[in-house]
């Protein structure tokens, strides 16, 4: 079994909010996070697929194939929105970098061709605070 990763990148702006808390615990648990303004973010998107090597090829899957499944969809859907607003796939969500993660993992699961399956996806929020998934 090999692991094969793509990177890819977008910019998007989120807020974190609970609309079933009160304004003061919003901003005692999200900070500025919980600003009625949004604020923006530039993710790096790491999704990591396994499978055995095609003989014909060398090759896991087509790194083609998967750049065009991530952008179409995730990365274009994602580039420059607002993930509470324009996003239909995150309504009714908190868009946390946990739970985005989450739904792009829903997205790519059954769009890999036979014989790949995802391992990992990792989002990059900031230099300092990503999140990782293993489809558990």
């Amino acid at each position: 079994m090999l692991f094969l990763t793509r990177k890819e990148h977008f910019n998007a702006a989120h807020r974190l909010w609970n609309p079933g808390w009160s304004e003061q615990k919003n901003h005692a648990v999200f900070g500025k996070c919980a600003n009625p303004n949004f604020h923006g973010h530039n993710f790096d998107l790491f999704v990591c697929v396994k499978g055995i090597p095609n003989p014909d090829t060398g090759c896991v899957m087509d790194l083609k194939v998967l750049k065009y499944i991530i952008r179409e969809q995730v990365i274009d859907p994602l580039d420059h929105k607002n993930l509470n607003m324009d996003i239909p796939w995150l309504a009714h969500t908190i868009p946390s970098i946990e739970m985005v993660v989450l739904a792009i993992w829903n997205r790519l699961e059954d769009k890999l061709p036979p014989g790949v399956s995802l391992h990992k996806i990792t989002l990059w929020e900031t230099e300092n605070n990503f999140v990782e998934y293993f489809g558990e």
